[in-house]
């Protein structure tokens, strides 16, 4: 089967066992995402489905592992894609995923940043194949809001209002 030549994104969700959280409401002074253009960009999120405290909390490398870590990240796709659909109403809105950024909280001498934020690239080529590629950045800080262990935001290409058949 061609990921690339399937559309339903919310089909090959189910279809991994996931479903979309509620989108996660802002606790600050800034929206969820932002259109400009056939760019959507959607804030970061740290991984706390349908309002509940983070699974993980705590550094990569001490209080949590590289397995948990990569589960976050994962989590924060959903989040994203619950973010996402409810800008676009639809996932299937989305041309190609652009660019990634993760913060990953991190004790002394960790260094596999990769490995964690791997949990949300790999979920988003799973759900787009190729146009889930995207380019990305891993970064290693001291600490994140709340304690979380993993924080990330997304940037997505947006198919047209005419490529969607939209008025």
């Amino acid at each position: 089967m061609d990921k690339d030549r399937i559309e339903d994104i919310e089909g090959r969700l189910a279809l991994l066992g996931l479903t979309l959280p509620a989108p996660p409401t802002p606790e600050g002074n800034y929206v969820p995402w932002v259109r400009t253009g056939s760019l959507l960009f959607v804030g970061g999120n740290v991984g706390s489905l349908n309002g509940a405290a983070p699974a993980h909390t705590g550094r990569l490398g001490a209080e949590v592992s590289v397995a948990q870590g990569y589960e976050m990240a994962r989590r924060c796709a959903l989040n994203h894609l619950a973010v996402i659909k409810a800008a676009l109403g639809a996932l299937d809105r989305v041309a190609r995923v652009v660019k990634l950024t993760g913060w990953i909280s991190v004790a002394a001498g960790f260094f596999d940043m990769p490995d964690v934020l791997n949990g949300e690239s790999d979920l988003l080529v799973e759900l787009w194949g190729e146009r889930g590629r995207h380019a990305r950045a891993a970064i290693g800080v001291a600490a994140l809001s709340r304690n979380a262990a993993v924080e990330t935001e997304i940037v997505v290409q947006v198919t047209s209002d005419a490529e969607a058949g939209r008025p």
